[in-house]
């Protein structure tokens, strides 16, 4: 982009910015009352990836998908026609959700956008009467969850969470299970994201597609350069716009794992991660920000969390000399042995068995069901996946992130100094080591990145004693003008 170029770009944008005024009007529980025979008018927001599968679950007799919602223009066609295909509706198309949210007659709003979007809008719907589904994380940091847990009380209005496990059934049994002390005391709860994150490559910065609204599809995030490793799916890898792969599928892991508990769930009393973004190859260049190996550690006053992140796995690489699998899943270590899948594994080498319990019941439908329930009846107890508990899930995910963002490289010859013994611990370094020499990376020279220990004040929700001040400030973020998650919802 020549500097000419760039600068009657963001010039443009700039404007563009400031023109686009909002006035939030709504009132507590200012929705529409959905008589049994009403459909649900739902606007979809960010259609491209996930937001496809939010689509084909509203495409069902009591629902009326009746906005898609982004500033890509050249998405919308091909979804409008799907939705004429199997409902009869034609959809309008918008770019800013903004006017989606100024219709009185839209009862809901479901947010499949990148990550840095997810909290702004889903207050913007709150204030505006709208229930809200918003996928996982629902937040870009900590601060995020606590402003839209404050948003959907004040308002009155259903918010779900897209951690899906919360709609499952089985799951609930065996968390159930669990927390009634009958397989013994949870003593570390394990969590595993381990996929496909191989290199992204580069691309150049250049000039967004005339069909794409690059300053309103930034919206939160800091003004910069469009390329297409952020448009669309490999946001997933930048600060400004993600969490990386921890902050992306491993939220569900972390929620089961925050759920197996069985405590009222806080944020953790520290934490500290390890990790990096390796590559391979001579010929590999990318330009990704996030680590694709990484594992924190979290204490919650006795168990602790611990989570693996692995992504360079299911690929067997020129000079690799072993293909780690794909793993997402959870595990826990008790005082009497490990649940794992369903299945308990006592100590002492006895028979495993299924867990057989029966626990509290799930709204049915699946997490779109669940939702559309809530939004039906009014009940905040019918959403499977609430808010304040998708809050914490994310929010340990950021927490990790923020240790590993404050860390300093050191030599694989070197241990942490705050290791410790637990060996769940030390064999989730182990296993990052082994899948790193696996796929050809020379541990003998090359360093991990080692965040510090940090402290936190669960009720403050604050990071305190060393590294508090650099770390607090990662709880979250300086939100560009017009696009500002507020103090006062």
């Amino acid at each position: 982009m020549s500097r000419q170029t760039r600068r009657s770009f963001l010039k443009k944008t700039a404007a563009a910015s400031l023109g686009a005024s909002f006035v939030i009007a709504g009132t507590k529980a200012s929705g529409r009352v959905i008589g049994a025979n009403d459909k649900i008018r739902v606007g979809v927001a960010g259609i491209h990836g996930r937001g496809n599968s939010h689509i084909a679950d509203y495409l069902r007799k009591d629902v009326e998908i009746a906005y898609l919602i982004d500033p890509d223009s050249r998405l919308f066609a091909g979804r409008t026609d799907r939705i004429k295909e199997k409902s009869g509706n034609t959809p309008k198309c918008v770019a800013d959700v903004r006017k989606a949210l100024d219709d009185k007659n839209l009862d809901a709003i479901s947010i499949a956008t990148p990550n840095h979007w997810h909290s702004l809008m889903a207050i913007w719907g709150c204030q505006a009467g709208k229930h809200v589904y918003v996928e996982k994380p629902c937040t870009h940091n900590v601060y995020e969850g606590g402003k839209l847990i404050e948003a959907s009380k004040k308002y009155g209005v259903i918010v779900q969470h897209g951690t899906q496990q919360r709609s499952d059934q089985g799951r609930a049994n065996e968390m159930a299970a669990l927390n009634s002390g009958k397989y013994g005391e949870v003593l570390v709860a394990k969590g595993y994201c381990c996929k496909p994150r191989w290199s992204i490559g580069f691309k150049e910065n250049k000039q967004p597609p005339k069909e794409v609204d690059f300053n309103l599809w930034l919206g939160p995030a800091p003004m910069q350069p469009y390329h297409e490793n952020l448009v669309h799916y490999n946001w997933h890898w930048f600060w400004d716009t993600g969490n990386g792969d921890m902050g992306n599928q491993g939220v569900h892991q972390t929620d089961v794992a925050l759920w197996g508990l069985g405590k009222d769930q806080t944020l953790p009393n520290s934490v500290w991660s390890l990790g990096g973004r390796w590559v391979n190859e001579p010929d590999w260049k990318d330009q990704g920000e996030t680590p694709n190996m990484l594992m924190s550690v979290f204490d919650f006053g006795g168990p602790l969390v611990v989570f693996e992140t692995r992504g360079l796995v299911a690929k067997k690489p020129k000079g690799a000399t072993k293909e780690f699998p794909r793993k997402v899943d959870n595990e826990f270590y008790t005082t009497e042995g490990v649940m794992i899948s369903g299945t308990f594994y006592p100590k002492g080498g006895k028979k495993p068995e299924k867990v057989k319990y029966d626990g509290p019941k799930v709204t049915p439908g699946g997490p779109f069901g669940s939702f559309l329930a809530a939004v039906r009846s009014g009940k905040q107890e019918d959403v499977n996946a609430p808010i304040n508990k998708g809050h914490y899930a994310s929010a340990i995910c950021h927490l990790g992130n923020v240790s590993y963002r404050l860390g300093s490289n050191q030599p694989f010859s070197k241990k942490p100094k705050y290791l410790g013994s637990d060996e769940r611990v030390l064999k989730t370094l182990e296993i990052i080591k082994e899948n790193l020499s696996g796929v050809g990376v020379k541990l003998d020279e090359t360093e991990y990145c080692l965040g510090p220990v940090l402290k936190i004040d669960p009720k403050a929700g604050k990071f305190v004693g060393d590294h508090a001040e650099a770390a607090n400030k990662l709880l979250t973020r300086e939100y560009r003008k017009g696009f500002v998650v507020p103090e006062k919802v």
